[in-house]
């Protein structure tokens, strides 16, 4: 794989990303067929012939052995270094046996990790990909001992696997947020070897001088190492209104906002806009999700060098309830 910035943006075909009350997808509304006479019986349609060599590939899908611990990565759990050091920890069973290191499973097999049965998704099942624009006030955490608001509570809800968000965004900031099934996938997104950009559009109170901008493209020290924009352009607005775009190769803890602090000026509103391929939609509101479609899942899985399964079925947003 290149090691190469994936700059060209990622523009997700248009779903339905419409919600309804309480931050749930809308469902969509469905037309019922006419009414059937009551005394008229129907008769079921004949099935046509299967093809046998259809039956055949379909039959070796389903039959395909893949290695335990790339099942769990792709099935949202985690990683799969991760997923290695649960199966040699012995917090993995096979039908009811404690799995080895190296070990492959069938779709027919009974995974559990710690104790709950898992779902697992063979490599002819897509992953699923969203963007989710995440508001102020939400922390990116199932667990919090603050128990504020969580992303995951907004989300399309899953049965048999979990959403992994693809890095974080700050308590107090705002905007694109990835979120995918396939915990390998995550990991990729998130890797420095894939060199993907991050785009913020900040706005600030104080001046930032013509100074303050190169020293912030050249790099400030922080607590933590040095760190520098790759760009930084001025985005208009006056006094506490006033607006810049900056991008950046890395996703560090409160970095954005350190590195103006550096230079003696305070962000006073932070929103993500672009992560890698991917550009938030000016159409998508707080709150909202998107999905992308199976084809965008497709070349996304070949931009990063990932196996491209079998086409699978999706799942739209207005079937979540």
């Amino acid at each position: 794989m290149p090691n190469k910035p994936r700059n060209t943006p990622f523009r997700p075909a248009a779903l339905d990303s419409r919600r309804s009350r309480g931050g749930r997808p809308a469902t969509a509304e469905v037309e019922s067929p006419e009414a059937q006479p009551a005394d008229k019986k129907r008769r079921p349609p004949r099935a046509a012939p299967v093809d046998p060599s259809k039956r055949a590939r379909h039959k070796e899908l389903a039959g395909k052995p893949e290695r335990l611990h790339k099942l769990l990565a792709q099935s949202g759990i985690g990683s799969r270094r991760e997923m290695e050091e649960l199966i040699a920890a012995g917090r993995v069973t096979v039908n009811g046996e404690t799995a080895q290191t190296g070990q492959s499973a069938t779709p027919g097999d009974r995974i559990k990790v710690n104790g709950r049965l898992v779902n697992l998704k063979f490599s002819n099942r897509l992953p699923r990909v969203i963007i989710y624009h995440k508001p102020e006030g939400e922390i990116v955490s199932r667990d919090d001992p603050e128990h504020r608001p969580s992303v995951f509570t907004s989300l399309p809800r899953l049965t048999g696997s979990r959403w992994v968000a693809v890095g974080r965004l700050d308590f107090n900031t705002s905007g694109l947020l990835l979120f995918t099934t396939s915990g390998e996938l995550a990991n990729r997104l998130m890797h420095p070897r894939y060199n993907l950009v991050r785009e913020y559009a900040v706005r600030v109170l104080g001046e930032v001088s013509l100074d303050a901008q190169q020293k912030l493209l050249q790099g400030v020290e922080l607590d933590d190492g040095s760190a520098q924009f790759s760009t930084f352009q001025d985005a208009g607005g006056d006094g506490a209104n006033h607006w810049f775009r900056v991008s950046l190769f890395e996703g560090r803890n409160r970095e954005v906002r350190r590195m103006f602090e550096a230079v003696g000026v305070t962000v006073s509103r932070l929103m993500r806009v672009r992560y890698g391929p991917f550009v938030l939609p000016p159409n998508l509101k707080r709150g909202q999700v998107l999905e992308l479609g199976e084809k965008e899942v497709q070349s996304l899985l070949a931009e990063f060098g990932m196996e491209n399964p079998e086409p699978g079925r999706v799942p739209r947003n207005s079937r979540e309830r």
